[in-house]
């Protein structure tokens, strides 16, 4: 058997495969911020779906960091109840089930994909929105301008992770990744291109560092030392001047050894004008550069196609996270699996072959 649909242990976590379902937001929170019925079947299918692991959509660490009023949060006690109901069934399903917590940053505050103009459109306090935060005010294409961070802004900010940590815990998730990329707050921080300080979060990569690494340590404060962390990185950001994969590398090893278990590799997504790659595997063809870090790899984009479970794990990285093609069907891992179904397939199911 492939590879890909072998065992792989993340600390006390035995995740039976490596392939994973990516999250992706579906901007259907209740108005507390809580999952919805729309959640529970959505990640229960692709639980029941063969999936090693369910990694439910990016979960607002705060009101003000989350990127819509549809978003889910982990900062409340009916959110965390919500989030149990659908742990539980992630895990009953046979799946394990993980949380990405998130941090909006500039991307804040804006409509919904489907409604308002999407994601390029601002939605002002004035309008239920608010204003966001960020490591300079540069904003993102025409979304509101952010204020600057301050020392306060950065001690609330770090108190919030690591409530939304334990909140995960406490929700029954066994895995937490923390969102560093796609132009939110973390790879604000990091690249030059969004970060213009000049105090300790600023300057070199060194500087800019400072506070991703501070998250990750408050990150490790809430949640539980026998859990696997994972943090979601880029790989570069295909921009000049700004983050190289040489720059990501030396990162990754500083995350490794502040408590990170795996790299989930992105690219890309600070600005408008970074290119969109469309190559399969094109974030896991990073992945041998990031094993240079000491830590696993991972790795999301354009994963559609059965023969590149093959092609990515175990050469480029250890696990992969495959989105758009689970959206389009729940049952894909199973089908990519190709062993015969009534071994593989949920025995309800038995009947149709």
């Amino acid at each position: 058997m492939s590879t890909a649909w072998a065992p792989l242990r993340l600390r006390d976590v035995s995740v039976p495969n490596r392939v994973w379902l990516s999250p992706m937001c579906q901007y259907s929170a209740d108005d507390s911020g809580a999952p919805t019925d729309w959640h529970l079947a959505h990640y229960g299918a692709r639980a029941a779906g063969g999936v090693g692991m369910v990694v439910v959509e990016c979960s607002g660490i705060s009101p003000d960091m989350r990127t819509t009023t549809r978003d889910l949060g982990l900062y409340t006690e009916e959110q965390v109840a919500g989030h149990r109901r659908l742990a539980e069934a992630i895990t009953t399903l046979g799946s394990v089930p993980a949380v990405q917590l998130g941090a909006a940053g500039r991307k804040s505050s804006h409509g919904v994909p489907w409604d308002n103009g999407g994601a390029r459109n601002p939605v002002p306090p004035a309008e239920g929105g608010w204003q966001p935060l960020a490591p300079s005010a540069l904003p993102f294409a025409g979304l509101t301008v952010p204020t600057e961070m301050t020392t306060r802004d950065g001690t609330r900010i770090l108190e919030d992770v690591v409530r939304a940590a334990r909140n995960a815990h406490r929700a029954g998730y066994q895995v937490l990744e923390l969102h560093g990329a796609n132009g939110y707050l973390f790879h604000e921080f990091l690249s030059p291109l969004a970060n213009h300080r000049s105090d300790e979060w600023g300057g070199d990569l060194e500087g800019r560092m400072r506070f991703p690494l501070e998250m990750v340590r408050a990150i490790r404060i809430g949640w539980p030392e026998d859990k696997p962390l994972i943090v979601r990185l880029p790989a570069e950001d295909l921009l000049e001047g700004g983050l190289t994969t040489d720059d990501m590398v030396a990162v990754a090893a500083r995350m490794g050894a502040t408590g990170v278990d795996v790299v989930d590799l992105s690219s890309g997504a600070l600005v408008p004008e970074a290119p969109r790659l469309a190559e399969p595997l094109h974030n896991a063809r990073y992945g041998p550069r990031f094993r240079e870090a000491g830590v696993l790899t991972a790795a999301s984009g354009m994963v559609s196609e059965p023969h590149h479970l093959d092609e990515a794990v175990p050469d480029l990285v250890d696990a992969v996270l495959v989105g758009r093609a689970m959206l389009r069907d729940p049952y894909w891992a199973l089908r990519a699996r190709g062993s015969d179904p009534l071994e593989s397939w949920p025995r309800q199911y038995h009947r149709a072959f």
